[in-house]
Parts: C-alpha cells; sequence; structure tokens
C-alpha cells in the first residue's frame, strides 16, 4: 500500500490504552470469573477488547492487511471497515457508532441489572427468576454477547473481532449449559420448571418490549 494514503483515526495510543483498562474492569468487575472455565471465556474477552481498541486508536491492522490482500485502491482510507469497504466515508462510520453504541450500552444496562439480582440473591440464597431474569436465562450474557456486538461487529469490526465473536458466543453457551447443570443439582425441580419455561439467551417473541419497559422502570426507581 503506498505510504502517502492516510488512515484516518489511528495512532492514539494513549486513548486505547485507556478504553482497554475501562473495558476489561468492567468485564471482571460484572462477569467475576471464578472457575478455570469462567476464566478462559474471560481470556477470549480479553483477547478481544485489547485486539479491537488497540484497532480503533491505534494501529488499523485489518484495513492495511485488506488493501494488501484485495488491493483496494482509495485516494481516503477510513479507518473503519465498513466504511473502507462500502465506500461511505464519515458518514457511514457515525452511523455504524450510533448504531453500535446503542447495541453496546443496552448490553452493559442487561449486564449490570443481572449481576445486582444475582448479588442481592446470593445473600438470601435464593434462585433469581424475576427481574430480567423472567425474560431469559442468562441475561449477562446475552448482555456480553450484545455489548461485543454493538461495538466489535457494528460499530468497529477488525478480522480478530469479527472472527472471535462467534467462537465466544459458543464458548459463554458451553459454560452456561454447564452453570445449568450446577443449578438443577442445588435447585431440583424448582429449577428445572423455570428452564422449560424460560430460554436461555433470547426472549420469546413479543417479550422484548416488555424488558426494554422493566429495564426503564428499573431506571427510574
Amino acid at each position: 500500500m503506498p505510504s502517502s494514503v492516510p488512515i484516518a483515526h489511528s495512532g492514539a495510543w494513549g486513548l486505547a490504552l485507556v478504553m482497554i483498562v475501562v473495558a476489561s474492569w468492567v468485564l471482571y468487575r460484572y462477569l467475576a470469573p471464578r472457575t478455570w472455565r469462567e476464566w478462559a471465556g474471560a481470556g477470549l474477552v480479553q483477547g478481544f477488547i485489547i485486539a479491537l481498541y488497540a484497532e480503533m486508536y491505534g494501529f488499523p491492522l485489518t484495513i492495511h492487511v485488506l488493501v494488501r490482500v484485495f488491493g483496494l485502491d482509495r485516494r481516503y482510507l477510513n479507518a473503519n471497515l465498513w466504511s473502507t469497504l462500502l465506500g461511505v466515508g464519515e458518514t457511514g462510520m457515525m452511523l455504524a457508532m450510533i448504531v453500535g453504541y446503542v447495541v453496546l450500552f443496552a448490553g452493559l444496562a442487561v449486564i449490570a441489572e443481572g449481576w445486582r439480582e444475582v448479588y442481592r440473591a446470593r445473600g438470601e440464597n435464593r434462585l433469581v427468576t424475576d427481574g430480567v431474569y423472567a425474560f431469559v436465562r442468562h441475561p449477562q450474557y446475552l448482555g456480553l454477547f450484545a455489548a461485543l456486538f454493538g461495538e466489535g461487529v457494528l460499530h468497529w469490526p477488525t478480522l480478530f473481532s469479527v472472527g472471535l465473536f462467534p467462537v465466544i458466543v459458543v464458548a459463554y453457551t458451553l459454560l452456561a449449559r454447564r452453570e445449568e447443570r450446577a443449578m438443577l443439582a442445588t435447585f431440583g425441580d424448582v429449577y428445572g420448571a423455570y428452564r422449560r419455561r424460560v430460554p436461555m439467551f433470547v426472549p420469546r417473541w413479543g417479550q422484548w418490549r416488555r424488558l426494554v419497559a422493566a429495564r426503564g422502570a428499573d431506571a427510574r426507581s
């Protein structure tokens, strides 16, 4: 690729470091891995975070690779993958950022709410089946998927983030199933009935609006 072709929005390594630290704090604060399987899943997410923000604010490796492999010839290359491939420039990047951030913050809100409900339930030694847990059995993992998809696929996709996202989904799906076996051993038929009634990750059709309304009511209270 000619060295004279500028790449916008890159070289801010200080900002990249700040975002990696903040995102990592959120990861370990709210998902709090304990077993080695949870640490393995968190390690995948940690790699996703580091690679994502290193490309977003540091060096756009994905753009350089694609330009070299596919011979993209543009006078101006935007560091955002969708903007570069579709040729929509800053306008497309802004649209991807807005939609991505909406999905990201929605996912973070679900993670935080699920964490609060689990924290209260642990103190009372009870099974959580209300709040966001009335819509999905693993709201924190759903929130994680939404946050990663919004930031690393919609807003700022890279070869690494797009490729690693389905691996993370599979890893946490296997982890969720293992956790459910432990919950069955602890709560028996009560959890079995709950599992039959409530989906694992995706709310049933028509429940999305109720989930959003419940989150709005919790925020106002």
